[in-house]
């Protein structure tokens, strides 16, 4: 048996087996999350021999299940490759990222903190009026510098299917235009490759594994969390699908089957075609 200690919270520990993993018993939850994210990854080619990806924690539920979908994927995988855990640090008071801290240490997974003045540069010096543009900016600016001085690769953001179809109708309903991101994207500013590992995975399901595995979720204290123009189309896409059972869904194979920069290069898309 090979058991690996994941995390800890107060007394409660969590342990995988991975041999019952291997054996298809027990931790479903997590051996569908490494099911959708190896599905992910090879699709689109997103991780070779060699790569240092650095995952971008922010502390919520998404991130974290990312740290353990690619965290245990490397046990697995073809290719090996390395991670490093990145939190940028807004600087939003009473925000403790120690329970992320004490994870990794149990992981083996490198972390770094961030520290910046953001939220003062965007609430109190800039005062925006759409405050989450400016932030994203500067946090992704934060993020990718300290990738490249870590010796990383690539990068890697939590976006999971919701994500996807949420970032389809805010484009459509809001810039006009039939658009979402990709899966991998090179980001050529930083010379770094962006992968989003989790594309596969439904919203439910990690809150699903969150739960199960007592995940260390750190707060959002941004009082704009929430209140977001992506918030309405969550909203929104709840509301279609109810009224019309499979909406998600269709959006999201929509997304799969058509044109979309970055979607059409699906490797097992490409082997049904031909």
């Amino acid at each position: 048996m090979i058991c690996l200690v994941i995390g800890r919270m107060s007394d409660i520990m969590i342990v995988i087996d991975y041999t019952d993993i291997e054996r298809g018993k027990n931790t479903m939850e997590l051996q569908r999350l490494l099911s959708y994210t190896r599905k992910a990854v090879d699709d689109y080619s997103m991780i070779n021999s060699g790569d240092k990806i650095a995952v971008g924690i922010s502390g919520g539920k998404d991130s974290l299940t990312l740290l353990y979908a690619l965290h245990g994927l490397r046990r697995f995988y073809p290719n090996n490759f390395e991670i490093e855990a990145v939190t940028v640090n807004a600087g939003i008071e009473g925000m403790d990222f120690s329970p992320i801290s004490r994870l990794c240490d149990e992981l083996d997974v490198n972390y770094t903190v961030i520290d910046t003045d953001i939220y003062d540069i965007v609430y109190n010096i800039r005062r925006e009026s759409n405050p989450c543009a400016l932030c994203a900016k500067l946090r992704k600016g934060a993020f990718n510098k300290k990738a490249a001085e870590l010796g990383c690769n690539k990068i890697a953001y939590a976006h999971h299917k919701d994500d996807v179809i949420e970032t389809f109708m805010m484009s459509l309903l809001l810039e006009g235009r039939v658009h979402t991101f990709s899966p991998v994207t090179y980001l050529e500013r930083s010379g770094l490759t962006l992968i989003r590992p989790l594309i596969y995975v439904n919203e439910a399901d990690v809150i699903g594994f969150r739960n199960k595995y007592n995940l260390p979720v750190v707060k959002n204290l941004c009082p704009a969390d929430g209140e977001t123009r992506r918030e309405y189309a969550k909203n929104l896409i709840k509301s279609l699908n109810k009224d019309l059972p499979g909406t998600h869904d269709r959006i999201f194979t929509a997304i799969l089957n058509g044109t979309f920069d970055g979607w059409d290069g699906r490797i097992s898309h490409k082997h049904t075609r031909t």
